[in-house]
């Protein structure tokens, strides 16, 4: 079996031999976005000078003999709703045209001072509401595997980006699934990191109590070292805890005799293909040595609906700021200031950000707030504790990450509730704060990439990460296919 290699360790390597210069490397992605883009509409905001000026940087260290960092010199993007200072950071919304944050996300202040190449910002679902990136402002990103199926989302451009081969890896931000979704859209690996593992701060937010940032990237191995390097504590986000330990290091552990768990309930409803493939996929861990523990999760069937109340209350609250006075659009009519704020929020956000406000505002009201709200973070108690129990019995849960494979672009827009129904197996994981990596696992008839999860206990993301690498070696030849686009090394 010949090991896979991830894109950054390649990269690093070309770069440190002088195979290949930082600046002509960084030349050769900005070169192939604006081939590609047009088709991908992956990025947004493109950052040719951004990018060139720090590869200048690296490539006079490489001259110096300078040791380089894991990251450094790695073209890489954002997700439109991780803030950077000076760049425009608009969470594909109209009603934050122009804004340009005075302050780095804690995420990239990171990776910015590794020195890591920003090649420009991402497309995403607006405000990461929605699960095909088709609610931004500037269209959906398109899938690198089929131009006519969505990428997923709310990190949709990011997962386009990396599986168009237009960056190295990215970061998104996942609220419900929004990195893993996209990542299984796309037939590459996403990893929703333990909540409070990485910091919040600087990330425009969706749902407070359920946001994080994680990495997107081709191989597992990429997912590591990008999760090593952001996820350390940050004073500057009172949820911040930092990793408990390194994944890199562990990820040629022996998974022999670990106990990998499978809930009836997360193969209910889903395809039959997807179904097969998470079945296979559990063959080859036995193969590897790991016991599967088949067990019951009964709490799962209400993670959709207290998901969506939760998401939407919180939404409600963190969207009040936008009124059009201090920063981003204002209407260019209006009577007096209410007026004015109504305008403003009536035209600048789009439809399914006003229908979770809505939503939002109505569960959090007078006279529902106990029949709703209350109840449903009564029932988010539940399911942290359904899968606290789980843990006794098991090391890690093995899941599809979505019921289906990459739906046509479209779909989403004429029946949004049925797009809901895609969250279904992804926001388990953010209610009760736990780590969860999808990784390929196979193709459907039409050769679209099916996704699985490994589930990990708070702070376990070494474990999953050597599960899913274990996986990742085994079958990889077969199942993690390149979608043909982009640089290739």
């Amino acid at each position: 079996m010949s090991e896979i290699k991830g894109r950054i360790s390649t990269i690093s390597s070309m770069l440190e031999s002088k195979e290949i210069s930082c600046t002509e490397l960084t030349q050769k992605y900005l070169s192939e976005i604006d081939k590609i883009n047009g088709k991908l509409n992956a990025y947004v905001n493109v950052t040719p000078q951004t990018a060139l000026d720090t590869a200048k940087a690296v490539d006079e260290k490489i001259a110096k003999g300078e040791q380089l960092s894991p990251l450094e010199g790695i073209p890489m993007t954002l997700k439109d709703n991780i803030s950077t200072k000076d760049i425009e950071t608009s969470c594909c919304s109209k009603i934050l045209k122009g804004y340009k944050p005075i302050y780095d996300a804690t995420v990239w202040s990171n990776l910015k001072s590794q020195n890591a190449v920003l090649l420009g910002k991402t497309n995403m679902d607006e405000f990461a509401m929605g699960s095909s990136c088709e609610t931004s402002c500037f269209g959906g990103a398109k899938n690198p595997h089929n131009f006519n199926h969505v990428a997923g989302g709310s990190s949709g451009g990011v997962a386009s980006a990396v599986g168009g081969n237009i960056a190295a890896y990215g970061l998104g931000s996942d609220t419900g699934g929004s990195i893993r979704q996209p990542a299984s859209f796309c037939g590459i690996v996403g990893l929703k990191p333990t909540y409070g593992s990485v910091s919040r701060y600087g990330l425009i937010a969706y749902a407070s109590s359920l946001d994080q940032i994680g990495p997107i990237t081709t191989t597992v191995e990429d997912a590591a070292i990008v999760f090593d390097a952001i996820s350390q504590y940050d004073p500057m986000d009172s949820t911040s805890q930092g990793a408990k330990q390194a994944a890199t290091p562990t990820l040629k552990d022996s998974i022999k005799g670990k106990k990998i768990g499978i809930a009836r309930e997360y193969l209910e409803g889903i395809r039959d293909d997807v179904k097969q493939a998470i079945l296979d996929a559990a063959k080859v861990y036995e193969s590897l040595g790991a016991e599967i523990v088949y067990f019951d999760l009964p709490a799962l069937k209400y993670a959709l609906p207290v998901y969506y109340i939760i998401a939407c209350a919180e939404a409600s609250s963190n969207l009040g700021r936008y009124d059009g006075i201090r920063y981003g659009y204002k209407t260019p009519k209006y009577m007096d200031v209410n007026d004015m704020i109504c305008k403003t929020r009536s035209e600048g956000f789009g439809d399914e950000v006003q229908r979770r406000i809505l939503l939002g505002s109505y569960v959090l009201s007078a006279g529902y707030y106990d029949a709703y709200y209350k109840k449903a973070q009564n029932l988010r108690g539940s399911i942290v504790r359904s899968f606290k129990n789980a843990f006794e019995h098991c090391d890690l849960i093995l899941a599809p990450t979505v019921p289906m494979t990459a739906f046509e672009c479209g779909k989403a827009v004429s029946d949004p509730i049925e797009t809901y129904l895609t969250d279904i197996c992804t926001v388990p994981v953010n209610i009760a704060g736990l780590p969860a990596v999808s990784i390929p696992c196979g193709q459907n008839a039409k050769g679209m990439p099916i996704g699985m999860q490994l589930i990990g206990n708070t702070f376990c993301e070494h474990v999953i990460l050597n599960a899913a690498w274990q996986y990742e070696q085994a079958v990889g030849s077969e199942i993690f296919k390149n979608s043909g686009l982009g640089v290739s090394l």
